[in-house]
């Protein structure tokens, strides 16, 4: 198993632990809710791996994003200067079963990763085309980004 894939799954057991936080919220850090922040990025994890299964590995045609050479260099995507698209956005009311749901496909997913062709890819809104390899990267930079917004909400923290 890839590191990144292997980092995402413990993400995903850290995640799971903050289900229990889902209704706390700090104007100060986040106009969002704990909950909203893990139904978001559950969203993003399955679709992106939804992408990646179902793509033609065929059509891959690496493309190039300043924007993504330096997320993908820095590890960190820095806060309120992206915004999400509808497709990822979550639901009004965020229950705890449709969390653990999420989290339950995730995991299944992630399992089945390595079987996936190198060149299956994924289009993003900002960074275009991204294979197999730079998914899993991508997924664990934007998973740490939201686990330390969570973070600081559940902590009182600020940025």
């Amino acid at each position: 198993m890839p590191s990144h894939i292997r980092t995402l799954s413990s993400q995903l057991e850290e995640m799971e632990n903050y289900i229990r936080y889902r209704d706390y919220q700090d104007p100060k850090v986040s106009k969002a809710p704990v909950g909203w922040h893990l139904a978001h990025n559950l969203k993003v994890i399955n679709n992106v791996l939804d992408a990646l299964e179902f793509s033609d590995p065929k059509e891959f045609k690496s493309s190039f994003s300043f924007i993504k050479t330096m997320v993908m260099m820095t590890g960190h995507i820095p806060r309120g200067k992206a915004k999400s698209p509808k497709v990822v956005l979550p639901p009004d009311i965020i229950e705890k079963k449709n969390l653990i749901l999420q989290l339950e496909k995730a995991r299944q997913k992630i399992s089945t990763f390595n079987e996936l062709d190198k060149n299956a890819f994924f289009d993003h809104p900002y960074f275009y085309k991204m294979n197999k390899k730079e998914s899993g990267k991508f997924l664990t930079i934007h998973t740490k980004h939201h686990l330390k917004i969570i973070k600081d909400i559940t902590t009182g923290k600020n940025q």
